[in-house]
């Protein structure tokens, strides 16, 4: 019996390599998320996605989410995130994966680019339970955002209600039309 039981396991976490593999995710984040050893997803890699996976660390700076373009990405995503928790019998990664694939369906319905991917959607959630990363309340629209936990939460306007002085000015994938 715990023969079974092992591979029903073991084929559980293979479908979640491939699951996340599909999405583009790093090799560092499927390590983390799944209890096979590296061999076996280096090559599962290299069978699902057809090339050998991105070299190199993992970003790690929580600027990057609260910058402009990312920021309205980030904040959709982990709204999505935190609502699938919510909501559903998800566990973690599951919630992670699902809530990626709405947030690319949303906006690539307004013919945008995402922004971010299914790895930097991970290391936000990392972010946001180790704290280092919150989500607040706009005063103007009453939207959840992220920002760095130390924000004045009475005071916080988001980047749709107060864009930048050069917002949407570039041409550059997210720019807004």
């Amino acid at each position: 019996m715990s023969t079974q039981r092992s591979l029903l396991e073991d084929n559980r976490q293979v479908r979640r390599a491939i699951e996340l593999i599909e999405l583009g995710a790093r090799l560092q984040m499927l390590q983390a998320e799944t209890a096979l050893p590296y061999e076996r997803l280096l090559r599962l890699y290299k069978e699902v996605a057809g090339r050998s996976p991105s070299k190199g660390q993992l970003p790690f700076s929580t600027d990057w989410f609260v910058s402009w373009q990312p920021n309205i990405h980030s904040s959709l995503f982990l709204n999505l995130y935190n609502y699938l928790l919510k909501t559903s019998e998800l566990d973690d990664v599951e919630a992670i994966a699902k809530g990626y694939r709405l947030y690319a369906a949303e906006v690539g319905t307004h013919g945008v680019e995402p922004l971010l991917t299914i790895t930097r959607a991970w290391r936000l959630v990392r972010f946001v339970d180790a704290g280092m990363l919150a989500s607040t309340r706009c005063t103007r629209c009453g939207g959840h955002f992220v920002t760095h936990p130390g924000e004045l939460a009475h005071k916080f306007v988001c980047g749709l209600c107060q864009p930048p002085a050069r917002a949407g000015k570039g041409r550059r994938a997210g720019a807004i039309h």
